[in-house]
């Protein structure tokens, strides 16, 4: 198994697939409908755009199993050093480990880039998610009770944060 960068070319119809499973079955995507394939090219698009990247662990035969990635966590520039990053297993590997050696490298990426802060939203019964987010040293930075409706009930937002030793020298240009 290995650590990979995704690209659109090799791993976007498996990214789909990884996204659809989750809207349609599961309260860690406030999605309701699963995504289309064009909705890939603009996702990819915004991830190079910015370049945030995109993480993935393949099995030896070059399966994804799992993808991490983060994105602006809002517009204003003084958020500039802040990341909202977010991790997803397929329905058949989570339980594994995979998410863990994932978000392991997602933070070697953030201090690679000069980040200082990640964060993550979890529902807050996504008691794995909040656990492997605990387990590396990630803190719950607060809840928004009630933020989303899905399967026919309301889901309480749990955020947690890890503040990060970079950037060196922050500025505000």
């Amino acid at each position: 198994m290995r650590f990979v960068y995704c690209t659109y070319e090799r791993h976007a119809s498996r990214i789909l697939d990884i996204f659809n499973e989750v809207i349609v079955n599961s309260t860690a995507l406030f999605d309701y409908q699963p995504r289309s394939p064009e909705s890939m090219i603009g996702w990819f698009a915004a991830k190079q755009q910015h370049q945030f990247p995109v993480v993935g662990y393949e099995d030896e035969r070059g399966h994804l199993l799992g993808f991490a990635t983060y994105g602006r966590f809002r517009a204003w520039p003084a958020y500039k050093y802040t990341v909202e990053h977010s991790i997803y297993i397929h329905q058949d590997h989570r339980g594994k480990g995979i998410g863990h050696q994932l978000l392991q490298e997602l933070i070697k990426e953030a201090q690679r880039q000069q980040y200082h802060v990640m964060i993550g939203g979890i529902e807050a019964t996504n008691t794995g998610s909040i656990a492997l987010h605990e387990a590396l040293g990630f803190t719950h930075a607060g809840t928004i009770n009630q933020a989303g409706y899905k399967f026919g009930r309301w889901l309480d937002l749990r955020f947690y944060q890890l503040i990060l030793p970079t950037p060196q020298h922050p500025t505000e240009d």
